[in-house]
């Protein structure tokens, strides 16, 4: 592990022709590469983690408004953490600085939710990263070590690319059939059904995307499946498991070295979930819950 990072330590996993790289502060995907192709695209190591590059983002993900929520008839507020907004953005760990055991393939990272302002549980978290011959699996657990139920969510913020291809040229594909309507402060507003063009495949460089999605399509595995495909025909796919039933697409010309990059964000609940409800889970004293999503490349073209 190398430390002189604004992202804190540098974890390097390798498995045969699959290497990741893993930062210590919000246990974050910052590379992804199999036989020399970028799937995650990398930073400069000089650089804070850019647009929330891999965090993890819990105990919710994406925004609550003005920082308030309702617990069971209680008002809740959180710090504002996004000020031009005036919300409480991305969960408590973003910049934590998570405890890290690993192997040579297998990275283990480990923080604790601890009762502050807005948010009165202590919650117990683990990431761990697997590689595997065609990618990376990522498993989380949640486990509440309050003495009373404690509300919580989570998401990951992973951006996804086939590096040796013009990111222009890529075709994405999410399988949701609804949408959701946001306000100018990024809040939902509604829903909306999804076209099938979406489902299909469009060009990465013909859509401009920061949506949340649900409804989503399960494989019989029980997986979700979303992919970019190169014109080649080679595939990455991230796949989420049960549990992450929303997902949030966001493109940007602002990365780092990049034209253009996507976020795929796997979540269990949807922007300003703790004062809607959707997707949040209360967790009993002691109760664990474990979460599952993952990257794998197919090189078939």
């Amino acid at each position: 592990m190398s430390t002189a990072s604004p992202t804190g330590a540098q974890i390097t996993l390798r498995l045969g022709e699959v290497d990741a790289q893993i930062a210590q502060v919000g246990a974050s995907l910052r590379s992804l590469r199999i036989g020399g192709v970028d799937l995650v695209p990398p930073y400069p190591h000089d650089l804070p983690t850019p647009a929330c590059s891999g965090v993890v983002l819990t105990p919710w993900p994406n925004r609550v408004r003005d920082g308030e929520w309702d617990d069971e008839g209680t008002t809740r507020r959180l710090a504002i953490t996004e000020p031009k907004l005036r919300n409480a953005s991305h969960g408590l760990l973003r910049f934590t600085a998570y405890e890290v055991a690993h192997t040579d393939s297998e990275a283990v990272l480990r923080a604790t939710i601890v009762p502050q302002t807005g948010y009165p549980y202590l919650i117990e978290t683990t990431v761990t990263y697997t590689l595997t011959t065609d990618g990376i699996e990522v498993t989380h657990t949640l486990t509440n070590r309050s003495s009373t139920p404690a509300p919580v969510a989570l998401g990951t913020h992973p951006f996804v690319t086939i590096g040796d291809v013009d990111p222009h040229d890529l075709v994405l594909r999410v399988p949701a059939e609804t949408a959701f309507e946001t306000d100018e402060r990024m809040l939902p507003t509604g829903t909306r059904p999804v076209g099938p063009e979406l489902r299909e495949g469009v060009r990465l460089g013909d859509v401009t995307l920061d949506t949340g999605f649900t409804d989503l399509a399960r494989d019989p595995d029980g997986r979700v499946r979303h992919s970019l495909t190169a014109p080649d025909g080679r595939r990455a796919t991230l796949w989420q498991g049960e549990g992450f039933d929303y997902v949030q697409v966001y493109t940007t010309p602002a990365y780092p070295g990049q034209s253009l990059a996507v976020a795929i964000e796997p979540m269990t609940a949807p922007a300003d979930a703790f004062n809607s409800g959707l997707g949040i889970r209360r967790l009993s004293p002691d109760e664990t819950w474990t979460l599952h999503w993952g990257i794998t490349f197919a090189t078939t073209r």
